[in-house]
């Protein structure tokens, strides 16, 4: 089998349809052999049902409790028997012929790992989707506003700016809304770790798998449509605080021991500081919308 793509889903049930049905229309038009695995977790919006009935060539896996997206796409996974799996947002919509592309570069291709598409926004607009790896000075460097004073500077590598509209380009790690991996690159560097559940599980990927010499590309020549945040905005705060947790989890899983330790110390505490003000922010602005 060409393909398999994994959709982890929490309770977004309409734009579950929507991509599911592009993928149908897509797949039709298509010389790829493919198969559709949708893990849905445990939403309480119907969303299992609704593949059931609707989607019936989509293998369901319908959990009982949420494991959240690192342990639904390794269930997923696990599950898959293609030689590319293809790791999509529910929230996105898949046009023709970008399956097809994908697949294409990566087997022209044999020492890139994995793909991106361009993820675009429903108004057309291109989303920023790449960043590079949060190492120290880059991480400092978006956190003090160093970056912005130097652009063009290693403190400032962390937010990718400019990269070429019009042919693939080596990145360190786009966001896995939409991720081609190869299945045998899986099998050197092994799954996503599920001790990142919701955040920083695809950038700790990414790190084993640059580490282990495969590269990552960012093909803006494929377009996919992407909604953004449609499960994670519905609990902000507590994204917020995922977030900043599953970045203090990427620091000590490759950055304790590698670091002195007082600079160490000060970057996990500016980032759990700055979760914490970030998700008050985010609460009040959520209270007073619900006054107003």
């Amino acid at each position: 089998m060409d393909l398999s793509v994994v959709i982890v889903n929490w309770n977004t049930r309409d734009l579950l349809r929507a991509c599911l049905a592009s993928l149908r229309a897509a797949l039709a038009a298509s010389p790829l052999t493919a198969e559709l695995i949708v893990v849905d977790n445990a939403s309480p919006d119907a969303s299992a049902e609704m593949v059931r009935q609707e989607f019936p060539e989509a293998r369901l896996i319908a959990n009982a409790e949420n494991r959240n997206y690192a342990g639904g796409n390794n269930q997923g996974i696990e599950q898959a028997a293609g030689e590319f799996i293809l790791l999509l947002n529910p929230d996105t919509e898949v046009p023709a012929g970008a399956l097809e592309a994908m697949v294409e570069y990566l087997r022209a291709h044999p020492k890139s790992g994995a793909v991106a598409p361009a993820l675009i926004y429903p108004d057309g607009r291109v989303q920023p989707s790449v960043r590079g790896f949060p190492s120290p000075r880059a991480l400092v460097g978006d956190m003090t506003g160093i970056a912005r004073l130097l652009p063009e500077s290693e403190w400032a590598a962390y937010r990718v700016r400019d990269l070429p509209e019009d042919r693939p380009t080596s990145v360190d790690q786009p966001m896995a809304s939409a991720f081609l991996v190869r299945r045998s690159a899986l099998g050197q560097v092994g799954h996503f770790d599920e001790q990142f559940p919701l955040f920083f599980n695809d950038v700790d990927l990414c790190f084993r798998l640059k580490a282990a010499g495969w590269e990552i590309v960012y093909d803006p020549r494929v377009r996919i449509v992407h909604v953004g945040g449609a499960s994670t905005r519905q609990v902000r705060p507590q994204a917020i605080l995922h977030s900043h947790e599953g970045l203090r989890r990427f620091y000590a899983r490759h950055y304790r021991g590698r670091l002195f330790w007082p600079a160490y110390a000060a970057i996990v505490i500016s980032i759990l500081l700055t979760g914490r003000v970030r998700a008050t922010l985010a609460s009040l602005r959520a209270r007073g919308a619900g006054e107003g």
